[in-house]
């Protein structure tokens, strides 16, 4: 359980404190603690629901709150478990509803670091989403030089099939596109102010925030259409490599067709074949059969088939 006034910065206080300091208020309840609690925040929440544990974030507008979650993938393994908490809020503060201690140290962060000149729900609100994100544009750009690696190896004829960290970094980026979706939805949801609890001149710092997390949704889309670029190159290079060996046993086939006629004509063993009472036949066939080879080389190395 952790109580805090939004004043210059994040106060502790204590639960009494919240309804009569005329500040508003953070906290965070685990759900044992908010089932307790909740009549003492005053906020009327027409499902409650829409508190549980949620695979997906949302916001949802009430008669007079605003509820939700947030479902946040851990950036050290973006396909693994993810961090989950609900929210609660109105125009006097806002409760977090967390068994698992990812919102209090997101908290925590926030007392640590940040000072307001003009604090607000608004303004703490956005430090919150800010702190989920702040890693986020370092890691793109470190997934960007993975594939940039990735790309000089293919190149370099390193990979004969499409290297297995490209699936998951692929799948990584697929959980950023739909996490980074969500967010701006959620931004909307709070910039749209429907029940009036936001002071419209601090509606800006949703809008700051959803720009932000568009522009980190649009490199997330260009490194999936990166990815794919590679998995296309991968083929190429296959294809490439293909036809180089059906070059080669194409060229192979054909110096050897000619002496394959010779061989088979002077085995034929025709009685009178002029050619076999010479005495300098045999090294002339020999002869004529390195001419053949010499001529073909050369004439697959003028036309660049070699």
């Amino acid at each position: 359980m952790k109580y805090c006034l939004i004043r210059e910065k994040l106060t502790p206080c204590e639960p009494a404190d919240i309804l009569n300091c005329g500040a508003q208020y953070a906290v965070i309840l685990t759900r044992a603690e908010w089932a307790e609690r909740r009549d003492s925040f005053g906020m009327v929440i027409d499902v409650e629901s829409a508190l549980e544990p949620s695979l997906e974030t949302k916001a949802v507008v009430n008669l007079d709150s605003l509820t939700g979650s947030l479902c946040v993938p851990d950036r050290a393994d973006i396909s693994g478990t993810e961090h989950r908490f609900s929210f609660a809020l109105d125009e006097k503060g806002i409760v977090m509803i967390d068994d698992e201690g990812y919102a209090e140290r997101l908290v925590e962060e926030i007392s640590r670091r940040k000072k307001w000149k003009r604090p607000s729900l608004e303004r703490f609100i956005y430090e919150l989403l800010e702190l989920i994100i702040s890693g986020d544009l370092p890691l793109l750009e470190a997934t960007e030089k993975k594939l940039d690696a990735a790309e000089a190896e293919i190149l370099a004829g390193e990979h004969t099939d499409f290297p297995a960290d490209l699936n998951h970094i692929r799948g990584d980026l697929l959980d950023l596109h739909v996490h980074y979706e969500q967010l701006i939805d959620l931004g909307h949801e709070l910039e749209e102010n429907e029940n009036g609890f936001f002071d419209p001149d601090e509606l800006r710092f949703f809008r700051l925030f959803t720009e932000r997390v568009m522009r980190l949704q649009e490199s997330v889309t260009s490194l999936r259409e990166y990815v794919v670029q590679l998995r296309d190159l991968v083929q190429t290079q296959l294809s490439i490599k293909q036809n180089k060996i059906m070059t080669l046993l194409t060229v192979i086939t054909s110096i050897f067709l000619p002496l394959t006629l010779i061989a088979g004509w002077y085995g034929m063993n025709f009685r009178y074949m002029p050619e076999l009472d010479k005495p300098y036949a045999y090294p002339i066939v020999i002869g004529v059969c390195a001419a053949i080879v010499v001529g073909c080389l050369i004439w697959f190395k003028k036309k660049k088939w070699l």
